[in-house]
């Protein structure tokens, strides 16, 4: 193989599929990304057995071949280059040369036979979507995934779709986010499926520079999401996420209207005293007033008041900070509504209007 591009070019390309390769690996090949150049196109993939990416990139190909180099040092090499460099990659004597001005590195290689290949694919349905639109219903919700939970479904992502809408549904146990695009998928029946948590965030960085349209395959046990560029194909996990549509609550007895910015200065500000391990506050509720009040343990105390439209009975509930400043975060409007039952039940923050988002907050007792 040997083949010439310009440094932007491969260094783009290294960066799309960089994410998924870990610094510890159960197989040395794994630490490689795997090389091939035919025509006039470069494809680099990257595995860790469970998600593969794949990016492509136009070269001058002086003779086509394939092979695999160390991804991070690959990485590193290109990163460091001057933008417009010129970049020559040979492979030699079971050594990947690359050479860029007075620039020559010499890498170690391993066979391109020896690199596994992801299980190919059988179609059961497709859909079509905007590239920034999925983008954004990913960033709405994958706050609220869980990390290292030992209920493995929680680790990742639910996506639901059916004909005319697809949703985006992540939870830890301790609050939920429900995030929902309106639009006709052409899909038969519906699916359900759910992405691992690392699956979802290479995907969100996948689609930052992916191109207008996404097109989203399914398989039983895999999908495939295919961009301008590139792909991403993911193993699912295997196992029954919760009824989400039970845990969001419905004909609430009160019912908040505030301004995002005021509330979420208030929190922060409430939220330096709070309990560094709980990082619980207090919400007193009364006629046109939130009164947001926190302790720690060495007895310090915030309190701060915002006004708010509120014309329900008094209430006082706890909830995580954390969990409400995430929420109002990705709200993408000027005004909320915070709507709650009682004192020990949750409490629901939407959008003002018909957008059909959700964020599930459980109470804390304080």
């Amino acid at each position: 193989m040997q083949i010439q591009t310009r440094r932007n070019d491969i260094f783009q390309a290294l960066q799309i599929v960089i994410g998924v390769v870990d610094k510890r690996q159960s197989l040395p090949i794994l630490a490689n990304v795997l090389i091939e150049a035919a025509d006039d196109l470069l494809l680099i993939t990257a595995t860790d057995l469970e998600l593969q990416l794949q990016s492509e990139t136009r070269i001058q190909n002086l003779a086509p071949g394939r092979v695999t180099a160390p991804a991070r040092k690959l990485y590193d090499i290109c990163r460091s280059l001057p933008e417009g460099a010129e970049i020559t990659l040979e492979d030699s004597a079971k050594k990947l040369v690359v050479k860029s001005g007075r620039s020559r590195f010499s890498l170690g290689t391993m066979p391109a036979e020896e690199f596994p290949s992801f299980p190919v694919m059988t179609e059961e349905a497709r859909l079509e979507l905007p590239a920034k639109d999925l983008r954004v219903l990913l960033q709405k919700t994958q706050f609220a995934m869980a990390q290292q939970d030992v209920r493995y479904y929680l680790n990742g992502m639910l996506i639901d779709a059916n004909d005319q809408r697809i949703r985006a549904v992540a939870t830890d146990g301790h609050r939920l986010a429900m995030g929902q695009m309106n639009l006709a998928t052409g899909l038969k029946k519906p699916f359900q499926l759910i992405l691992p948590r690392k699956t979802v965030l290479e995907l969100q960085k996948s689609l930052e520079s992916g191109g207008e349209t996404a097109s989203v395959l399914i398989s039983g046990s895999q999908v495939e999401i295919r961009l301008d560029g590139g792909r991403l194909s993911s193993k699912v996990i295997d196992g029954r996420f919760p009824d989400y549509e039970r845990v969001i609550p419905d004909k609430p007895e009160r019912i908040a209207h505030g301004r995002c910015d005021l509330v979420k200065a208030a929190l922060s500000r409430a939220a330096i005293l709070s309990n560094e391990k709980f990082r619980g506050v207090r919400l007193q509720l009364e006629k046109n007033l939130l009164r947001i009040q926190t302790q720690n343990p060495e007895q310090e105390e915030a309190e701060d008041e915002v006004e708010i439209e509120y014309d329900g009975s008094p209430i006082e509930i706890g909830f995580n900070v954390g969990y409400l400043l995430d929420a109002l975060n990705a709200i993408g409007t000027e005004r909320f509504a915070l709507e709650m039952r009682g004192p020990d039940g949750s409490g629901l923050i939407r959008e003002e209007g018909d957008n059909p988002n959700r964020y599930v907050v459980m109470p804390m007792r304080l």
